[in-house]
C-alpha cells in the first residue's frame, strides 16, 4: 500500500498535509503485468484467479477427508460452509435452500477472500473495489431468482409484482411500479454498488492515511515538525485498519444474505 502512494505521485512533504496521487485510479490498478495474445493481464486479474484458488483449496482440503474427530482446519472450513447452508440457505430460502447452498457458500467464500485481501500484507487490495467483479456477482444473482421466480410462479410471478393483491386496489399501480422498478432494475443495482462502495472507501482511507503517515515520517528531515502529522495518520490509519477486517467479513456476509433473501422471494412470493 505505501508503495502505491510513492509511486502514484511525488509528495511535498514541506506543503501537503496528505499525499495524494494524481488520478485516483492510480491507488487500484499498476500497468499491465504481461499479455497473453491481445489480453492484458493486469494485478486485478491475477488476484481474482488467486481468491478462486484460494477458496477451492480451502474447501478441497478442508473438506476431502472428513475426519470423524476433525483437525482444526477442518472444523473452521466445515463451520464456514455449515454456518452459510444452515444459518443463510436454510433458515432464509427454506427446506429448498440446501439447492442454493454451494452457490451461496461459493459466493460467500470468495468474497470473504476478495475483501480480506485488502487488510493482506504485500498485497492492500480488495478485489471488489473493482466494480466488474460486485456487478458480476450481483447480475449472476438477479438472473437466479428471476428465472426461478418464472420457473416455479410462471407468469403469475410478474403478474404478482406489476399488480399485487394484497394492496388496496387504489393503489396497486403505484406499488406495482416500484416494485417492478425495485425488483428488476434496483436490487442488482444497491446488491452490487453496497458492496463495491464500501470496499472502495476502505482501500481509499487505508492507502492515503498510511501512506502519506509514512512518507512524512521518513521525510523527516524535509517535514520536520509536520512529521507529527504522519504519525497521527498513520496510528489512525492502523485503526481503520482492524476496523476493515469486520468490514470486509460483514459485507460478504451481506451480499451473501441478501442474494438468499432475493432467492426466497422468488421461491416463495406469497411472502
Amino acid at each position: 500500500m505505501v508503495e502505491q502512494m510513492i509511486l502514484a505521485s511525488e509528495c511535498d512533504v514541506a506543503n501537503e498535509v496528505i499525499c495524494a496521487p494524481a488520478d485516483v485510479k492510480e491507488l487500484f490498478e499498476l500497468p499491465t503485468i504481461f499479455y497473453i495474445g491481445d489480453i492484458a493481464i493486469t494485478r486485478t486479474i491475477i488476484l481474482i484467479f488467486l481468491a478462486a484458488f484460494i477458496v477451492i483449496a480451502l474447501l478441497y482440503f478442508g473438506l476431502r477427508k472428513g475426519s470423524v474427530i476433525p483437525s482444526k482446519f477442518q472444523a473452521v472450513v466445515e463451520s464456514l460452509v455449515q454456518f452459510v447452508r444452515k444459518d443463510v440457505a436454510e433458515d432464509i430460502i427454506g427446506p429448498e435452500g440446501v439447492r442454493y447452498a454451494p452457490y451461496l457458500t461459493a459466493m460467500f467464500l470468495f468474497l470473504l477472500v476478495g475483501n480480506l485481501f485488502e487488510i493482506t500484507p504485500l498485497i492492500n487490495f480488495p478485489i471488489t473495489s473493482r466494480m466488474a467483479i460486485p456487478a458480476f456477482l450481483a447480475i449472476v444473482t438477479w438472473l437466479i431468482f428471476v428465472i426461478v421466480g418464472f420457473y416455479k410462479n410462471g407468469f403469475s410471478y410478474f403478474l404478482d409484482i406489476v399488480w399485487p393483491k394484497s394492496v388496496p386496489i387504489g393503489l396497486r399501480w403505484l406499488v406495482g411500479l416500484i416494485e417492478l422498478f425495485s425488483v428488476f432494475l434496483l436490487r442488482p443495482l444497491t446488491l452490487a454498488v453496497r458492496l463495491f462502495a464500501n470496499l472502495v472507501a476502505g482501500h481509499l482511507m487505508l492507502t492515503l492515511l498510511l501512506g502519506s503517515g509514512a512518507i512524512f515520517i521518513w521525510n523527516f528531515a524535509d517535514a520536520g515538525a509536520k512529521s507529527l502529522v504522519g504519525v497521527a495518520w498513520f496510528a489512525f490509519g492502523l485503526g481503520i485498519y482492524l476496523f476493515e477486517i469486520v468490514v470486509a467479513v460483514l459485507q460478504a456476509y451481506i451480499f451473501t444474505l441478501l442474494s438468499a433473501v432475493y432467492i426466497q422471494s422468488s421461491v416463495h412470493p406469497e411472502h
